[in-house]
């Protein structure tokens, strides 16, 4: 991805089983959440974005549809994706067992391929505080 200044760095793993949109996404997401991403900011168009990632601008377009959709973008034909000054939802108790259930199936993944309880906690920790 490209901006002015340090770029925000956005990755995929085309050998992943997640699909590239949700990758594309989920990256422009922690970018947004971290506040790498202000309002205001354009992002680039999604043939740029494209050509970037090696990927179809379908895959850019659906991953830009999804994060307009959750309230992240304002999408201009012919004039760009912008990001917009997102209100923080109220907290849900669907919202919550969705995130202790994805939580535990990461964990559960994580010790299985081997990574240590230890560092999993440490890097939970490390994680959680690093956000606004």
């Amino acid at each position: 991805m490209t901006a002015a200044g340090n770029p925000p760095v956005l990755r995929i793993d085309l050998a992943s089983p997640l699909p590239v949109y949700l990758q594309i996404s989920q990256g422009l997401r922690a970018l947004l959440v971290a506040g790498a991403l202000a309002p205001g900011d354009r992002l680039p168009t999604v043939r740029q974005l494209a050509v970037d990632l090696g990927v179809h601008h379908n895959t850019v377009a659906e991953a830009y549809r999804l994060l307009a959709e959750e309230g992240w973008l304002e999408l201009k034909r012919r004039l760009g994706t912008t990001v917009v000054s997102r209100p923080q939802p109220a907290p849900s108790e669907e919202a919550e067992q969705s995130f202790r259930k994805r939580l535990r199936e990461l964990v559960a993944e994580s010790l299985a391929r081997g990574v240590p309880a230890a560092s999993v906690a440490a890097h939970l920790r490390e994680t959680a505080g690093g956000l606004p």
